[in-house]
């Protein structure tokens, strides 16, 4: 059962820096989606790389899935609001991904796999968020863990907030998965109208809102659904405050900035052209992912 807590107190919050509307896009075997978190975000979003949003109740949206592909030197984080997907991976794990779950990916030094549905009618909707590692975890082995709804901590506010906490740390619950080197925060927020919601957060991490329901206000300025508002750095701040005149739900994330070069060439991100240009050998010669085996 959730915990029931009071709200965290904050002083000061955050403001909205500008709102940015996805772009619409395909990725896989031709998945529609919208890129919320794009590339030219990459170092003002730092430690994240990548936001998608996908949902539709039309099969042809969805239904060819993502064949196998490869990854390097980052995370990929799957969270299904509704339908189920099956991975598979060269490093021998297999799960299905349903409605509420999570999967959380740690490619590290390389992995090859596939995201299929399971489903061939029916809504399809949920996210796929990639972080980066800093320079000296990127060739770590691979790590993976699927997470059922039930396994994810949550936590109602006294103004009756419904939160789920996949990363980090939010009203005294500790989420699902925890990251010293980014210390990501991934919150998915339930406000009822006319509630809000504090989260504390170092000034210096950046962090962005994702409306996918409602509307919601922060410091006074409008975040519309399907927007994402980045969060000002501010020295004085010491958190964020959600406002919710209608029923609204978001995604909050945020993290600890690694500061280090980014160089990404489509699925391996590395901190130099040698690593990309090691990475596309290895992919080439077969050693990608063979800690499989």
């Amino acid at each position: 059962m959730p915990n029931t807590l009071p709200q965290q107190t904050i002083l000061q919050s955050r403001t909205v820096e500008r709102l940015v509307a996805g772009q619409a896009t395909s990725d896989g075997a031709g998945v529609k989606l919208t890129r919320v978190l794009t590339q030219d975000l990459q170092q003002r979003l730092d430690p994240f790389l990548m936001l998608d949003a996908f949902g539709s109740d039309k099969a042809d949206d969805y239904i060819a899935g993502f064949p196998d592909h490869p990854h390097r030197g980052f995370e990929t984080i799957t969270y299904m609001l509704a339908g189920r997907m099956l991975h598979r991976d060269s490093a021998g794990h297999e799960g299905l991904l349903e409605s509420g779950g999570v999967q959380w990916m740690t490619a590290g030094k390389g992995v090859i796999h596939s995201e299929i549905p399971q489903q061939e009618k029916g809504v399809m909707e949920g996210f796929q968020l990639w972080l980066n590692l800093p320079g000296r975890d990127k060739m770590n082995p691979p790590w993976y863990r699927d997470f059922k709804a039930d396994d994810l901590p949550k936590v109602i506010t006294n103004q009756g907030v419904q939160v789920t906490v996949i990363a980090g740390h939010s009203n005294g619950t500790t989420g699902a998965v925890t990251r010293d080197a980014t210390q990501a925060l991934y919150l998915d927020i339930h406000l009822p109208s006319g509630t809000f919601f504090d989260q504390a957060m170092p000034p210096d991490h950046h962090a962005f809102v994702y409306v996918y329901r409602g509307e919601v206000s922060i410091a006074g300025r409008a975040v519309p659904t399907q927007r994402m508002a980045i969060l000002a750095n501010e020295p004085l701040s010491d958190g964020v405050v959600v406002q919710a005149s209608t029923d609204a739900r978001l995604l909050l994330i945020a993290g600890k900035p690694i500061n280090e070069p980014i160089v990404q060439y489509g699925p391996f991100v590395m901190n130099t052209q040698d690593e990309i240009r090691q990475a596309m050998m290895d992919y080439r010669e077969g050693r990608l992912g063979e800690t499989a085996h």
